[in-house]
C-alpha cells in the first residue's frame, strides 16, 4: 500500500524555505540580478519617451540611442547571469532534498517499510524532488522578483499617467478574481497527478521484482493492463492540472490584451483632447507591454507553487514515517578475539500489526555464550521472527530480550547490529561486484581476510571461474549466481564481520549435500569461538547442535539435544522420523 498519512505538518511554503535556507545568499544574489534586469527594462520606456520628444523638437537622438543600446545589452547580460545563478541554486536545493530524503529512507523502521510501496518511495525521491527545481526558481524567486517588478512598474505607470493606470488596474483586478477560482484546482490536480506517479512507480517495482514469476504464470497482459491504468491515471491528472494552468496563463494574457486595447482607446482620446502628449501615451503603452512579463511571472509562480506544494507534501509524508535513530558513524566491528554474546528471551509476545494475530505467545529461552543453538519447528512457528527481534527490526509488544544481560532496547542500535552477523532466508545479493557484496558489512577487511573467508565458504572455485574474479559483476540481485552461490556469499559476508552473535536463517537450504556438509563443519568450527543461532527445516544441519529449541505456534515447547528431543518431544520425534528414518528406526 502507498503512504496515506494525513497532512498535518507545516505549510508547504515553510517546508520550501527550509530547503532554501542553506542557499539563501546565492538565491538572494540571483534575485538581485533579476531585479537589476527588471530595473534596466523599466528605464527603457522613459528613454523611449525622451527619444520621441527629441524627435518632435528636432533635437539630436544620438545620446538616447546609445543609452537605449546600453540598457538592452545590460539587461541581456544581467538576465543571463541571474538565470544561471538561480538555476544552479535550484539544482542545489534538489540535491539537498534528495540527500535528506534518501538518507531518511535508509533509516526507516522495518514496520514502516512493510506498510509502504518501494516504488512510491522511489517516486518521492526522484520525480517529487525534481519539482523543487521549478518551484525554487519560478515560484519563490519568481514571486519575489516578479512581484517587486510589478509594483515598480505600476508606480512608474502612475507617474506617467494616473488615469490610464486606473484603467489598467481595473482589468488586472478582474483577472485576479478569475485566478482566485482557478488556482485551488491546480493544487488539487497536481497532488493527484503526483500520487498517480507514485502508484505507477509502485506497480512497476512490483512487476520487475517478480518478472520471472509473472512470465511463468502467463500474467504479462494482466500486469501490463495494471501498469497502463496507473499511467493513464497519471496522464489524466496531469492533463487536468495542465488545463487549469493553461487557463491561468491565458487569463493573464487576455487581461493584458484587454488592458492594452483599453489603454490605447482611452489614451488616444486623451491625446486627442490634449490631456497628454503622444510620447506619454507611447511610454505608457510600453509599460503595459512590460507589465505582461511580471504578471505572467507572478501567475506562473502561483501556478508552479501549487505543483510544488503537492510535491513538498508528499516528501514531508515520507519524512514523517517512523525511522530509527541516526548515528554519526557506524560502530566498529568486534575484534577477532571478542567474547561471544549471550542471549535470552523472557516471555516475549509479538505481532506484526495490531490487526494481525500474535506470532509469539510468551517465548522464553536462554542461549549461553559460544556454541550452536538451533531453532526448529513447523512453518509459521515464529523461528525467523526470533532473528528479526534480535536485530531490532521490530520491537516486542511485551517481554524482554537481552544480549549480554542488557535489554536490547538499551543498546545503541548500531553497536548492537555491529556485534551480529545475519544471513537472511533469501540470502540477498546486491547489484555490483562480488567483492562489493563480500565487503558490504566490513569495508575495511584486508585481502587476506577476504581470501580466507572465500576459501572457508567454498567460494574459491567460483572466484576462479569468474572472468574478473572477485571484481566480476554479479547482476541485479545476484542473477548471475546460483541460489547456493548467493547463500555462500551471504555467509561469507557475515563471517567477515567477526560477529559475536551469528544468525543463520535457512542458510543451507539451497546447497547440495557436499557443500552443506562442508558448511556444517565450518559453522561448527565458528561455534567454538562465537555464539551461533541457526533456523533450519532440514534437521541434518542441526543434529550436532549444542541445544535445539523446538517452537510450535509461537511458543517454545522443548529445549534439548537431538538425542534428548527424539526421546522426549513428540513433535521433534515426528520431524526426525520424517527426515531420518534410519536414525529414528
Amino acid at each position: 500500500m502507498s503512504i496515506a498519512e494525513p497532512n498535518t505538518g507545516p505549510p508547504a511554503w515553510r517546508l520550501l524555505l527550509g530547503y532554501v535556507r542553506p542557499h539563501r545568499w546565492t538565491l538572494l544574489a540571483g534575485a538581485l540580478l533579476s531585479l537589476a534586469t527588471g530595473a534596466a527594462g523599466l528605464a527603457l520606456p522613459l528613454v523611449a519617451r525622451g527619444l520621441i520628444d527629441d524627435l518632435s523638437h528636432d533635437r539630436t537622438i544620438t545620446g538616447a540611442l546609445v543609452l537605449m543600446s546600453a540598457l538592452v545589452v545590460t539587461n541581456a547580460a544581467l538576465g543571463g547571469l541571474g538565470s544561471y545563478v538561480l538555476r544552479r541554486t535550484a539544482e542545489s536545493v534538489v540535491l539537498g532534498a534528495r540527500q535528506e530524503l534518501s538518507s531518511y529512507l535508509l533509516r526507516l523502521r522495518i514496520p514502516a517499510v512493510d506498510r509502504t510501496e518501494p516504488g512510491d518511495l522511489m517516486a518521492r525521491v526522484t520525480s517529487d524532488t525534481t519539482l523543487l527545481r521549478e518551484v525554487t526558481t519560478d515560484s519563490l524567486v519568481g514571486l519575489g522578483t516578479g512581484g517587486l517588478t510589478l509594483v515598480a512598474t505600476i508606480v512608474m505607470m502612475g507617474l506617467v499617467d494616473p488615469v490610464l493606470l486606473g484603467v489598467t488596474l481595473a482589468v488586472i483586478v478582474a483577472a485576479g478574481t478569475v485566478l482566485g477560482v482557478i488556482v485551488p484546482r491546480i493544487n488539487k490536480a497536481s497532488r493527484r497527478a503526483q500520487d498517480a506517479v507514485g502508484v505507477m512507480g509502485a506497480s512497476l517495482e512490483r512487476v520487475l521484482g517478480a518478472l520471472r514469476t509473472i512470465k511463468a504464470s502467463g500474467a504479462e497482459h494482466r500486469e501490463e493492463q495494471r501498469l497502463h491504468e496507473a499511467a493513464e491515471e497519471s496522464w489524466r491528472q496531469s492533463v487536468r492540472a495542465a488545463k487549469w494552468a493553461a487557463a491561468a496563463g491565458n487569463t493573464a494574457g487576455l487581461a493584458m490584451q484587454i488592458a492594452f486595447i483599453t489603454v490605447l482607446a482611452v489614451g488616444g482620446a486623451r491625446v486627442a483632447t490634449g490631456a497628454v502628449e503622444v510620447g506619454t501615451l507611447v511610454a505608457f503603452l510600453l509599460y503595459v507591454f512590460y507589465l505582461m512579463s511580471p504578471i505572467q511571472q507572478v501567475v506562473g509562480a502561483i501556478t508552479q507553487y501549487q505543483t510544488g506544494a503537492a510535491a513538498l507534501t508528499r516528501i514531508q509524508e515520507a519524512l514523517a514515517l517512523p525511522a530509527e535513530p541516526s548515528s554519526a558513524q557506524p560502530a566498529p566491528l568486534p575484534a577477532t578475539d571478542a567474547e561471544p554474546a549471550a542471549l535470552a528471551f523472557d516471555e516475549v509476545r509479538f505481532r506484526y500489526a495490531d490487526d494481525l494475530p500474535y506470532v509469539h505467545h510468551g517465548v522464553t529461552f536462554a542461549v549461553p555464550p559460544r556454541g550452536m543453538t538451533a531453532f526448529v519447528g513447523p512453518s509459521g512457528a515464529g523461528k525467523t521472527t526470533v532473528f528479526s527481534l534480535i536485530e531490532r527490526f521490530y520491537d516486542p509488544e511485551s517481554g524482554v530480550i537481552t544480549v549480554d544481560g542488557r535489554d536490547t532496547s538499551d543498546w545503541d542500535l548500531t553497536e548492537l547490529r555491529s556485534a551480529i552477523g545475519y544471513v537472511e532466508q533469501d540470502a540477498p545479493v546486491l547489484s555490483g561486484s562480488l567483492r562489493d557484496n563480500l565487503l558490504l558489512g566490513s569495508p575495511e577487511a584486508d585481502e587476506d581476510a577476504v581470501t580466507r573467508v572465500v576459501k572457508t565458504t567454498r567460494l574459491d572455485g567460483l572466484v576462479d571461474r569468474l572472468p574478473r574474479g572477485l571484481d566480476t559483476l554479479v547482476g541485479h540481485r545476484g542473477t548471475k549466481l546460483s541460489g547456493g552461490e548467493r547463500q555462500r556469499v551471504a555467509i561469507a559476508r557475515a563471517l567477515l564481520r567477526h560477529p559475536r552473535l551469528l544468525l543463520l536463517d535457512e542458510a543451507t537450504s539451497q546447497l547440495d549435500a557436499v557443500n552443506e556438509a562442508a558448511l556444517r563443519d565450518t559453522v561448527a568450527d565458528v561455534a567454538r569461538t562465537t555464539t551461533v543461532l541457526v533456523v533450519a527445516h532440514r534437521l541434518s544441519t542441526v543434529t550436532m547442535a549444542d541445544r535445539i529449541v523446538v517452537m510450535d505456534a509461537g511458543r517454545v515447547r522443548a529445549v534439548g539435544t537431538h538425542r534428548e528431543l527424539v526421546a522426549g518431544d513428540p513433535l521433534y520425534a515426528e520431524l526426525a522420523a520424517t527426515q531420518f528414518l534410519a536414525t529414528t528406526g
